[in-house]
């Protein structure tokens, strides 16, 4: 740097000019320094590191070097012993051979490209915001498609569960038909046994199924509902994303596939916490990712998982109560099964009783008969021209023993009694045969009784087993209920009663 030598004083000055017209140009010159260094300073700053300062207090030869410093590659230690040069981190330029990373320097004017940079500027600003709305209304538009799905799914669920509830109902109507029809059995065979009571108890079975699956019903319903709300609510919030993306033509599910989110793709997926694809932006009520349809996704995210869950279990409680039924079922057919087997054993004992007796009463009757004979043996004829000489009471035999006092002999008076005693005999016999009859027709009543009753659970347990059939529909077990007619008098007031 020149260095300044004193100026010698000089015992007079020399100078021709005055000392204000040298002031003056003296005062010029400075000014003209100041504006000149100014302007250059100014000129400097508007382009230069965007955090760049200098420091006041550093001596004027030792700026440059400071201010350069943070650009040069630093070096560090390795664990051989080597050394490695790195460049310092953040935006820049590298300059590697010169081991230097200048920062990004910024313009603090516009440049003779403003409008270009302006409009290169705004067009990625609107593609940004296109490519954001664009994968927000593909995200909309795959959570409205698997709310979809659900809803199918759903619906078909709910008519499976209907067709179970109009089967429990067809239960109801089959037990219905089961009551009426036993009591068409008769009076003596209404005694109130195990299948009346498995009867009422599958009723009480059935009402339950039917209370569970109304309410499986009337949830699926509110789910239903929900459903569709949110898939409307979803349709409007893409549809007013998607008003901004009428100049791109790439397709939604391929936006997904590009973003790398399996949690966006299939909102059943939970998110991780390591995201290797794109990341879910904040919400912004001016973005492209408002609140409003951030509430929506996590709507339908929470909906999907509910309804996934009353799907499972809808599903479950309809297995299960098709399990029940015919589980119910089949223990009713099984007890009535068992009374007809009870009414068969039943009916032979009484058969081989009726066939006892029926010998019984012809060997009385033909005992009876006889003894009529034997009495009318002992009474003798009805006129006295037909006695014969020994059957005479007069004969000469008698009249000649007679003749002494105390001879009297009994046989008159044995005749009289034996004859007398064969008429209660037969009195006996034949109230004995009556009582024979009566029982005999009573225990033919019971038999008949038997038969019909054992009918009767033979055409339940037939109505049961067809009228279970999956082809047969509730409204034609409907239709056989109405028209049953209860004041029809049953089979049995036909047939004749016992006395």
């Amino acid at each position: 740097m020149p260095v300044l030598i004193p100026a010698v004083e000089h015992s007079q000055d020399t100078r021709v000019g005055a000392a204000a017209w040298h002031q003056e140009a003296r005062a010029k010159i400075q000014k003209a320094r100041q504006v000149t260094a100014r302007c250059a300073q100014e000129a400097v700053t508007m382009w230069q590191p965007k955090d760049s300062a200098l420091d006041p207090h550093l001596a004027h030869h030792l700026r440059r070097a400071a201010y350069i410093q943070p650009w040069r590659f630093c070096v560090e230690m390795l664990k051989g012993g080597g050394t490695l040069e790195k460049p310092p981190p953040g935006e820049g330029v590298t300059l590697w051979k010169g081991k230097m990373k200048p920062p990004v320097w910024h313009a603090r004017l516009p440049l003779p490209l403003n409008r270009d940079v302006l409009a290169l500027q705004t067009a990625a600003m609107v593609h940004t915001h296109a490519r954001g709305a664009r994968l927000t209304a593909a995200r909309l538009a795959q959570a409205q498609q698997q709310i979809n799905g659900q809803l199918r799914r759903l619906q078909r669920q709910r008519e499976a569960t209907d067709y179970r509830l109009s089967e429990v109902r067809k239960g109801l109507l089959i037990n219905q038909q089961s009551v009426k029809l036993r009591g068409y059995r008769p009076k003596s065979e209404k005694v109130p046994d195990k299948a009346d009571s498995m009867l009422t108890w599958e009723k009480e079975e059935l009402k339950s199924m039917k209370r569970k699956m109304e309410q499986d019903m009337e949830k699926s319903e509110a789910m239903l509902k929900t459903l569709a709300t949110c898939h409307d609510t979803l349709a409007f919030h893409c549809k007013e994303r998607l008003q901004a993306v009428d100049l791109m033509n790439q397709p939604l599910t391929k936006v997904l596939g590009q973003a790398g989110r399996y949690s966006w793709v299939n909102l059943s997926r939970a998110s991780t916490p390591r995201i290797k694809g794109e990341k879910t932006p904040p919400p912004d009520p001016v973005g492209t990712y408002t609140p409003e349809c951030a509430i929506e996704l996590y709507e339908a995210k929470r909906l999907l998982m509910e309804s996934k869950d009353t799907l499972q279990e809808m599903a479950k409680n309809a297995e299960d109560i098709r399990e029940r039924q015919r589980q119910t079922s089949d223990r009713v057919c099984a007890s009535l099964a068992q009374k007809m087997r009870e009414t068969l054993e039943l009916k032979e004992r009484m058969n081989m009783a009726l066939g006892l007796m029926r010998g019984t009463i012809h060997r009385c009757t033909k005992f009876n008969h006889e003894m009529y004979i034997t009495r009318d043996l002992i009474k003798g004829p009805l006129s006295k021209n037909h006695l014969e000489t020994r059957e005479k009471l007069d004969r000469p035999l008698v009249r000649v023993h007679q003749r002494h006092v105390g001879t009297q002999l009994p046989e008159a008076k044995r005749l009289a009694q034996s004859t007398d005693k064969m008429q209660r005999h037969i009195s006996h016999l034949e109230k004995n045969l009556e009582g024979l009859l009566a029982k005999r027709k009573n225990l033919a009543y019971s038999l008949n009784c038997k038969k019909i009753g054992q009918d009767v659970d033979y055409d339940v347990v037939r109505l049961r087993l067809r009228q279970r059939h999956p082809h047969v529909r509730y409204q034609q077990a409907q239709g056989l209920v109405n028209d049953w007619d209860p004041r029809t008098p049953a089979r049995i007031e036909s047939s004749a009663t016992p006395e």
